[in-house]
């Protein structure tokens, strides 16, 4: 396993953006029975998610929290040297909407602009290569947008994803300072259970036709969905993130050199409360240094991580802290960081 260190690059600022729409997951009832959906719903803990209405792509959720995070902290868009987009629900299939978000923030032509297509590591991977890139010296603040509208690709008729998955944005501030000293990345993979989490139809191995699109009944409960709409293999993910994920942060820390326990926060995504419990029992976490925001917010895929630390930390975050990062999911992916963040400055989350 390679670990990664980055030295003297930090996050100097965050914002957050999620939908004004409110789904009360208690009375999303119109496929379901209300005592079942009930049982769903203290089971996962999410009792509120965000749902961008049909006009509002996740670059919408970037562009209003980058807009955010650059007024707020009096930013000249002219040093914005990089910016990186992360989503699975990209604007088009070409081009990629990180040149497109250059245009609409008013960036440099000059500007490096690309996407990175994954789940829900995707923020810690697209850190990693935010964080390389500034460790050059050609470069003088980067921008990590980070997005999902994952309430667009599932079915409000599949019980096994109809209660999980909500929407939002982040933006982050990057740049290059001999404060934030050394950060720490362990990211792995495994394709041989890319089908846990999957949609199967719309792409290039599997073209949108009448049958991709068609719903139907999927198992023996019932559930209905088309295969242009996600499923997920919850018990396989579930016995997947016990079996790896302790692991990897153990690793991290053993090669590192750090005690776990030093940690001022803890930041995992947010799949569900049962999973972080267990994990947080597994490795025997303070569970007051373990923001959550999957009560309200839901499961929001790779923005999971940046999200909760802008909705929980603000204000949180002067002097110099350590912050864990650990994410997994679709892939399967998974990435545990050790971060320094040093007086970052989060900015309110805005609504849109």
């Amino acid at each position: 396993m390679a670990i990664l260190r980055y030295s003297n690059v930090g996050i100097s600022a965050l914002a957050g953006c999620v939908p004004k729409h409110i789904i009360d997951n208690y009375k999303y009832t119109q496929y379901f029975p209300e005592e079942d959906v009930r049982k769903v719903v203290d089971k996962i803990g999410v009792f509120e998610r965000r749902f961008a209405d049909d006009k509002t792509c996740s670059s919408d959720l970037c562009f209003a929290a980058a807009e955010n995070l650059l007024t707020d902290n009096g930013i000249d868009r002219s040093e914005i040297d990089l910016l990186v987009f992360v989503s699975q629900t990209p604007d088009y299939r070409m081009p990629a909407t990180s040149i497109l978000l250059q245009e609409r923030l008013g960036l440099s032509h000059g500007t490096i602009a690309f996407d990175i297509n994954l789940g829900c590591s995707g923020f810690i991977y697209g850190l990693s290569v935010v964080y390389a890139f500034m460790e050059k010296r050609g470069l003088r603040k980067a921008l990590l947008l980070d997005g999902e509208t994952r309430s667009k690709v599932y079915s409000p008729k599949d019980r096994k994803s109809a209660f999980i998955f909500g929407d939002g944005g982040i933006a982050a501030l990057i740049e290059r300072d001999e404060k934030y000293g050394d950060s720490y990345f362990s990211m792995n993979s495994d394709g041989s259970r890319g089908d846990l989490i999957m949609i199967t139809g719309g792409g290039y191995r599997h073209p949108s036709s009448i049958e991709t699109l068609t719903e139907r009944v999927v198992d023996e409960y019932g559930n209905i969905r088309s295969d242009e709409q996600g499923y997920m293999n919850g018990g396989d993910v579930f016995n997947f993130v016990i079996s790896e994920i302790p692991k990897d942060i153990k690793r991290l820390f053993a090669e590192v050199g750090t005690d776990i326990g030093t940690m001022d926060y803890y930041v995992f995504h947010q799949a569900n409360n049962f999973i972080n419990s267990y994990i947080a029992r597994k490795l025997k976490l303070d569970t007051s240094r373990i923001p959550s925001t999957i009560h309200k917010y839901g499961n929001t895929s790779s923005v999971s991580v940046p999200l909760t630390i802008a909705d929980t930390l603000q204000g949180k975050l002067n002097g110099k802290k350590q912050l864990m990062l650990s994410a997994f999911g679709v892939g399967m992916a998974w990435a545990t960081a050790i971060v320094p963040f040093v007086d970052c400055r989060i900015s309110d989350i805005v609504e849109i």
